[in-house]
């Protein structure tokens, strides 16, 4: 149980953590590309409006674009670190000009390659490989610029992985640091369970003498004057006693995750001879139980413990559900596992209910649980057996009127 609040511990700030980086990561990459497409926006808009070349020093401080936004912001340095071409294109869709002295990686047939393939897309802006293209209508025809935006999306996509080999550097070096303080922080938790079953154990076995005297006063007494209610509720109270002290001793030991005696037994044979020994005691209540177990299914684990989990969740599925119905029991094999279905119907129950089932002394109806006479031990107990044996165990519900359990083992390989 403490190594698996270790690793959920582990798991939710690495998780956290990622998280965070992911966002911090992303929003910055995404300011950066958006900077990056304004800038070339706001370059090609300032080409558009001059005749596809940039203004003097002072024009070009005091320029505005398209929407009336100012170029000052744009450095003095742009006109001279800028690489671009442009073509024009008659409104019949024939190349006008084409200009390509501003730029040297791109030839004059892969311009006119690249003008035809923006204006057939009717595209006012966007990306076309390493180039941000601009569609300016003029009144012979239109204009297409394409801005070299190499350098930029280079250092983009340098920066981006830059930030992604130190984002995992710096989650490794956090996951070997939890690794190394997730044991101290668990170990206050860890003597303080340790210390709850060693007490839970350890006042089971000191309850059982002073319940076994008892029990043996009540006979005595019995015996000397006579059966009568008293006695029978001392004796009655003290088997209910011994019971759940029972219980509790067991469930600490099986919270170990240390089964007692490991052995390959027929997991088949064992459920339908549970099954049979149940068979009366549902003829007695109007009830019945319908079984289907595939044959030669083994599991190796402590059979005492395995059978106790089968009664438990027979015993459960037969008190709480209504008069006539039926307990539906599957065995099957799945993936190698053993996966065991025991389905009842119940009175209605909702997502809260189902997700506390297995929590020590819950018990859906008080009222109700107080005649059947439980402690709101037994799922807690069948549990801790399944986890003890490496198998999951979950509740569930399709129309909240029903209940099924659903547990995988380890199949036996024979």
């Amino acid at each position: 149980m403490i190594g698996k609040l270790r690793k959920k511990l582990i798991l939710e700030a690495m998780g956290s953590l990622f998280l965070v980086l992911l966002l911090i990561m992303g929003g910055v990459a995404c300011l950066n590309y958006i900077k990056i497409i304004s800038d070339a926006d706001s370059t090609l808009s300032l080409l558009a409006q001059n005749d596809v070349f940039f203004p003097n020093t002072k024009e070009f401080q005091h320029s505005k674009g398209r929407k009336g936004e100012p170029y000052g912001n744009l450095p003095p340095e742009l006109p001279f670190e800028t690489r671009y071409f442009f073509v024009t294109i008659d409104i019949d869709g024939s190349i006008k000009t084409v200009n390509t002295g501003k730029v040297a990686a791109t030839d004059t047939e892969t311009a006119i390659e690249y003008a035809q393939s923006v204006w057939q897309s009717g595209k006012e802006q966007g990306f076309l490989g390493n180039y941000r293209y601009l569609q300016s209508q003029k009144q012979d025809g239109t204009l297409i610029l394409f801005l070299d935006c190499r350098r930029n999306l280079d250092s983009f996509q340098t920066l981006l992985f830059s930030s992604i080999l130190a984002s995992l550097g710096g989650a490794t070096l956090v996951f070997v640091l939890l690794l190394f303080f997730s044991k101290k922080i668990v170990k206050p938790f860890s003597e303080s369970y340790e210390k709850q079953k060693r007490f839970i154990t350890d006042a089971g076995h000191e309850l059982k003498t002073p319940l076994t005297i008892i029990d043996a006063d009540a006979e005595i007494l019995t015996m000397d004057i006579g059966e009568n209610e008293w006695l029978q509720e001392i004796r009655h109270q003290t088997k209910r006693l011994a019971t759940l002290t029972n219980e509790l001793i067991f469930l600490s030991r099986m919270e170990e995750e240390r089964p007692a005696q490991m052995e390959v037994f027929c997991l088949s044979e064992l459920l339908t001879s549970t099954i049979q020994s149940f068979d009366g005691v549902a003829k007695m209540q109007n009830k019945q139980i319908s079984s289907n177990i595939q044959p030669n299914l083994f599991l190796c684990g402590d059979k005492k413990s395995i059978q106790k989990l089968l009664t438990i969740l027979l015993d459960n599925a037969l008190k709480y559900m209504p008069s006539q119905g039926v307990v539906t029991c599957e065995l099957a094999t799945q993936k190698n596992q053993l996966k065991l279905l025991v389905s009842n119907p119940s009175e209605t129950l909702n997502k809260e209910q189902i997700s506390r089932l297995f929590d020590r002394f819950y018990r859906t109806d008080d009222s109700r649980n107080s005649q059947t006479g439980g402690y709101g031990l037994g799922l807690s107990i069948a549990q801790a057996i399944v986890t003890a044996h490496k198998g999951k165990i979950t509740a569930y519900t399709t129309d909240e009127s029903s209940l099924t359990i659903s547990l995988t083992l380890p199949q036996a390989r024979l």
